[in-house]
């Protein structure tokens, strides 16, 4: 079968909100490369091995490409997304050259070629990431291993982000929490959460492809009982005004214009089917930082005091913002941590 390859060069800080957009002009699938240039310092604290070279993609920058169906018209396509990527300037986000091209490829080609380079990482003390097709042997009875099989849609859970939000759950769950997931994507904080020692987690995504994907990637580790996905907001649960009624293509309804968090309060109502009771112990969130900031008042009045709010997703120019924002909604930062050029904050609610 054929496909049109979409191709963007772009950085690695516009990167998500670029593959959004492609898959909103109808993408079927998306892939990003980052930057990988021969001289980067490998991070192997947790013993990872890197068998493949790695690519001359300049510090910073990052390729993506999404996939298109023979019949689509790559000039509509170009014409839809070329001007929202440019858009992105107007809101702090530099998507860089921003250079677009297109060319046919054969499926066979790149639908599973990538997965030669998705091998076993150990990512924590005690999280291995584990595609389902690769056989691996935990290093000790400790070792605990997240099966994934990301499919088109999402990435492989070896992103800066992800691992920043798995060894920040490593570290604040002690055994017995229930977890909220906001923006859930594959479902991989969700499940690592459990295996961690969580009693249950609520994994929340707007976005129903994520929603399926999710809970796959849940039923492949065994864990249905303990994880309960759903395709909702944060603010919905919260029985916040225009919970209700959230207009398609609003990633949060508190972005709307007008919006200022103070109405909503926890509905006991919304809780029944959902897997844990609100408020909960610990929130874990790995969005861009943009969207992140809009919904800290929702988090704070979902989380039981002394509870903890997990935060990734973070580029490091957008650290600041996203810490004003938690500490104008009342939260203590408690720690911040990097990898590469990629930020994660854990904020406490006091």
């Amino acid at each position: 079968m054929l496909w049109h390859e979409l191709t963007v060069h772009t950085t690695e800080e516009a990167q998500e909100m670029i593959s959004n957009l492609l898959y909103e002009a109808g993408a079927g699938g998306v892939s990003i490369e980052e930057s990988g240039t021969l001289n980067k310092v490998r991070d192997t604290r947790y013993g990872e091995l890197y068998d493949e070279p790695l690519n001359d993609i300049p510090p910073g920058e990052a390729v993506i490409k999404g996939y298109y169906a023979e019949n689509v018209s790559m000039d509509d396509v170009i014409k839809e997304v070329a001007p929202r990527v440019e858009e992105l300037r107007e809101f702090g986000i530099d998507p860089g050259k921003a250079l677009i091209s297109w060319k046919t490829v054969d499926d066979e080609e790149w639908a599973h070629a990538w997965k030669a380079y998705f091998k076993p990482l150990r990512v924590s003390d005690r999280l291995t990431i584990k595609p389902t097709w690769e056989e691996y042997t935990p290093a000790s009875p400790d070792e605990k291993i997240i099966e994934i099989d990301p499919g088109m849609a999402f990435g492989t859970g070896t992103h800066p982000t992800t691992a920043l939000c798995l060894r920040a759950l490593e570290k604040h769950i002690s055994g017995g929490e229930e977890v909220i997931d906001v923006g859930t994507g594959s479902g991989i904080l969700a499940v690592g959460a459990v295996l961690l020692g969580a009693k249950s987690v609520l994994a929340l995504d707007l976005d129903p492809v994520a929603v399926e994907s999710a809970r796959e990637n849940v039923e492949l580790n065994r864990l249905q009982a303990s994880v309960t996905v759903k395709e909702s907001d944060l603010l919905s649960l919260l029985g916040g005004e225009g919970a209700a009624d959230t207009a398609a293509g609003d990633m949060w309804p508190s972005a709307r214009p007008g919006y200022t968090g103070a109405a909503a309060e926890v509905n006991p109502s919304a809780e029944a089917g959902l897997g844990v009771t609100l408020p909960v112990k610990l929130i874990v969130a790995n969005i861009l930082a943009e969207i992140l900031v809009l919904f800290t008042d929702d988090v704070f009045r979902a989380l039981q005091p002394g509870g903890i709010y997990i935060t990734s997703g973070i580029y490091k120019d957008k650290e600041g913002l996203v810490s004003q924002a938690l500490e104008a909604s009342g939260f203590e930062i408690i720690e911040i941590t990097r990898e590469e050029d990629w930020v994660a904050i854990t904020a406490g609610k006091r």
